[in-house]
């Protein structure tokens, strides 16, 4: 088995989720670090140092977190942390000496974490596998109002090229990188995220809003993640208020201090279309209490401008909670439009409210939507996944090994910073 480092710059794995920088991204990281440890990889998760917390910290069998210092030890904002990766590759490289051994495989997690994750891969002479979780143009190209940085996609695609391996979530996110950022096909390995399907399983609907403190008898919609614009929430708000159910909820859950601004805009739309009574903003909820919000919920609903896999979704789904989402990215392949959910190729308020009433009044329907959902996220439990993962690692391993009994790449490449 191997070494890996797992390379999360921007945010730790044990963040609370549903915060600016937290989301499925998290939960990723540390659930794949969990399975590969269980299956005898020796793995550290790289993140920055944030605050007053031990620098080792173990989490699992045969994982470790290590925090390590860039900038200063606080949170700092995502694209402020872009400009401490030569500190945070500093870091890597004093670890390594300190402890006296290297890794065998660098993975990447994010645009910023694959920077730093090139460099050191160079550095070892090993193999360099990425992936970006959400990619910068497809983010601009999805609503009008996104702005990521040029020097984002430049970083992207550079690395994309160059990285042995790609891993997406989707086979649409595949198309994407090779249309939009010339990736050839081969240096691409699509392998869907995973699910802990012991902890995200139905359990009972009374018990659950008994649980929450929710009323037992109307309808509730749950909606989950950052809140941030590029989820649209406002069209959910919108929808919401076109439902005649009048006793209906909306839950939404996720969001801190940093989505304040974001949150006020919700709250006045709520205001304007006589719903503010019944929508809840909840806040972020720690993951294992989740699945108490999905099965205390009639619906899921995910209605993002872009997403490159929807874990939301399939946590629902896993729980037996019937979806309506957008038909974009990853949700697209993990949802079967009229068999495990909805799907609504328009972005505005009138489709979504279409399809939330007819699930709301039909509960054979709901149920058939249910119990077809729990049995389509089946083959994604993590060991399942974490083992196309190691075999993806060996591959690349067995590669490398290989061209350097050929004599090739044996030349001493010299230490350089984050590019």
């Amino acid at each position: 088995m191997a070494r890996i480092a797992q390379i999360s710059l921007h945010t730790s794995p044990l963040a609370p989720l549903g915060g600016r920088d937290a989301g499925g991204m998290n939960v990723y990281v540390l659930q794949l670090s969990c399975a590969l440890g269980d299956l005898g990889h020796e793995v550290d998760i790289l993140t920055r140092l944030d605050g007053d917390l031990p620098p080792f910290e173990q989490l699992h069998r045969n994982v470790r977190l290590v925090r390590l210092p860039a900038g200063a030890p606080r949170p700092l904002p995502k694209d402020e942390i872009a400009g401490y990766g030569s500190e945070f590759l500093r870091a890597c490289r004093e670890l390594i000496l300190r402890e006296g051994r290297g890794y065998d495989l660098i993975h990447s997690h994010y645009w910023q974490s694959a920077r730093v994750g090139a460099a050191l891969a160079r550095e070892l002479r090993v193999p360099h596998v990425v992936m970006f979780h959400t990619l910068g143009e497809v983010k601009n190209r999805a609503r009008i109002s996104e702005s990521e940085p040029r020097r984002r996609i430049r970083a992207e695609r550079l690395i994309a090229r160059r990285a042995d391996a790609v891993v997406t979530a989707s086979r649409h996110e595949r198309a994407l990188l090779e249309r939009y950022y010339g990736v050839p096909p081969q240096r691409v390995r699509t392998i869907p995220c995973g699910i802990d399907l012991e902890r995200f399983s139905p359990r009972d609907p009374a018990a659950a809003r008994g649980r929450l403190g929710l009323p037992a008898a109307v309808p509730i919609l749950l909606w989950v993640g950052r809140l941030e614009p590029l989820k649209g929430v406002d069209v959910l708000i919108e929808a919401f208020a076109q439902l005649p159910r009048t006793d209906a909820l909306l839950l939404l859950v996720g969001g801190d201090g940093e989505a304040d601004g974001y949150r006020r805009e919700l709250e006045a739309i709520a205001e304007r279309t006589g719903v503010r009574e019944r929508v809840r903003f909840l806040g972020p909820v720690p993951h294992e209490e989740l699945p108490w919000y999905y099965a205390a919920a009639d619906l899921c609903v995910v209605p993002s401008y872009y997403e490159s896999f929807g874990l939301v979704a399939v946590e629902a789904m896993a729980c037996g909670t019937p979806v309506v989402a957008s038909r974009v990215g990853g949700l697209a392949e993990t949802i079967t439009d009229g068999v495990t959910g909805f799907l609504i190729p328009w972005r505005c308020p009138e489709p979504f409210a279409e399809k939330l009433e007819i699930l709301l009044e039909n509960r054979e329907l709901r149920e058939r939507f249910s119990a077809a959902a729990r049995r389509a996220v089946e083959p994604l439990r993590w060991s399942r996944i974490a083992a196309e993962v190691s075999h993806l690692y060996h591959e690349l391993l067995a590669r490398r090994a290989a061209a350097r009994s050929a004599g090739e790449g044996l030349a001493e490449p010299a230490p350089g910073g984050v590019r």
